[in-house]
């Protein structure tokens, strides 16, 4: 199993890209299902989890092709034909692998009148039930039965327009029953909508292919059902998951940087966080430049929220960060109930770090110790890479799988910009 190993102490100066949005990128992916023309996704990233996609997808008939792009963090392209058809059942086994997979019920069951799907089981960050996809899809006209570990979804007849009222909000079911009203009959309501850039870029490329919908960006999004969708050529957005990550690089190690291809619209919640702790990040015309002195960071707290507040997704991220800063955080976790299992690894590595209920608090110290280091998920993962960069000495980080899932040439990046990073292949 590979690790990486870092050494840390150095400032960070250059470029860095930004790739396409791995939490755009998946949905967009399950789209292709709502068509039998071809599909095409430019700025794609090639990731653990886009490969995850592509098998299941392939499973079901679709003919995938995925072309890299030219250097490293330059986004390539995704070719989805889901022409023939062949199969309905998403099989546990492929399932398992990537909670996303969730994605392909709405579209097969508006394409196909029918869908089997597995249950994806357990989340290493806590709870994360599809209720709110059922109840979505029962919604909108579909029988639902639970059999065996799997959902039994069928709708002979066709869905229906309906009012989906969300209780509460859900990026995902959210994105099932959006792609899902684009083939049923009449009009729909979703009420209560996420309203993450992701969502967006997935109504954008929708209506591309002939959907009709309305209120993108708000809670509350209309859609008008078509007989059928066509295909088009869709950019991915930026990542603005990793776009915030390595602007906090930048703010725990210090330096100048540019990060290329994103927009600071994307991580607007952060951009004033990240000033209070001494970091500035400025739009430029390629990106935003982010800037820290030499100086300790400083102390801030935040509370985690649905966009556009703070994402959970940073959450591990701006935790290194402040571990190292002057003066006492206050970290508090509103998503998701067992998002701070990074936690003993940073003590590990020196930080002072108490947790409460949903609430951390971090007592900023003057410098980190490089350590040996596991990974516990994708975004502690990463709040282990800025740690190691900033601490004294050695870091070497195990189970970089989860890292691969949501991070493209990780490794190119940082080096590119003066880090000591390298992948121990084993």
């Amino acid at each position: 199993m590979d690790r990486i190993r870092i050494k840390g102490g150095k400032p960070l100066k250059g470029e860095i890209p930004i790739s396409g949005a791995k939490n755009a990128a998946l949905p967009l992916m399950a789209a292709c299902l709502l068509t039998d023309k071809k599909l095409t996704l430019i700025n794609a990233p090639w990731l653990a989890d886009v490969g995850f996609m592509s098998e299941l997808l392939r499973s079901f008939g679709v003919e995938t092709s995925y072309v890299r792009g030219p250097g490293f963090g330059e986004g390539g392209r995704l070719d989805l034909t889901a022409r023939n058809i062949v199969n309905t059942t998403a099989d546990y086994d492929l399932v398992r692998k990537m909670r996303a997979s969730f994605l392909v019920l709405g579209p097969l069951l508006a394409r196909f009148g029918q869908a089997k799907v597995s249950l994806p089981g357990g989340c290493a960050i806590g709870a994360r039930p599809v209720d709110l996809h059922l109840r979505a899809m029962q919604a909108l006209g579909a029988d639902i039965q639970l059999e065996e570990g799997y959902v039994l979804a069928s709708a002979k007849g066709g869905l229906t327009g309906a009012l989906v009222d969300f209780p509460l909000v859900s990026v995902g079911a959210t994105e099932n029953a959006l792609m899902a009203a684009t083939l049923a009959r009449g009009k729909s309501v979703i009420d209560n909508a996420a309203r993450e850039p992701e969502i967006v870029d997935l109504g954008r490329c929708l209506s591309a292919m002939g959907a009709r919908i309305s209120g993108l960006g708000t809670s509350c999004i209309e859609i008008e059902g078509v007989e059928a969708l066509h295909g088009t050529q869709h950019a991915v957005l930026p990542d603005r998951i990793e776009t915030g990550t390595y602007a906090m690089a930048a703010a725990i190690c210090g330096g100048d940087i540019e990060l290329t291809g994103t927009s600071a619209d994307l991580i607007g919640a952060v951009i004033p966080l990240l000033a209070a702790t001494g970091t500035a990040a400025v739009s430029t015309n390629l990106g935003i430049s982010v800037r820290r002195n030499g100086v300790r960071p400083t102390a801030a707290d935040v509370s985690t929220e649905p966009f556009p507040g703070f994402p959970t997704d940073l959450q591990a991220q701006f935790m290194a960060v402040v571990a190292t800063a002057e003066g006492r955080s206050h970290i508090k976790e509103t998503i998701f109930e067992n998002r701070f299992m990074h936690v003993p690894e940073l003590l590990r590595m020196g930080a002072d770090i108490q947790v409460q209920g949903d609430t951390a608090i971090i007592q900023g110290v003057e410098y980190l110790k490089g350590a040996p280091v596991m990974a516990t998920d994708l975004r502690g993962s990463s709040s282990l890479v800025l740690a190691g960069l900033a601490a004294e000495g050695e870091t070497i980080i195990n189970r970089v799988y989860h890292l691969d899932r949501g991070f493209e040439c990780l490794e190119e990046k940082l080096s590119a910009a003066g880090a000591e990073i390298e992948r121990l292949k084993e």
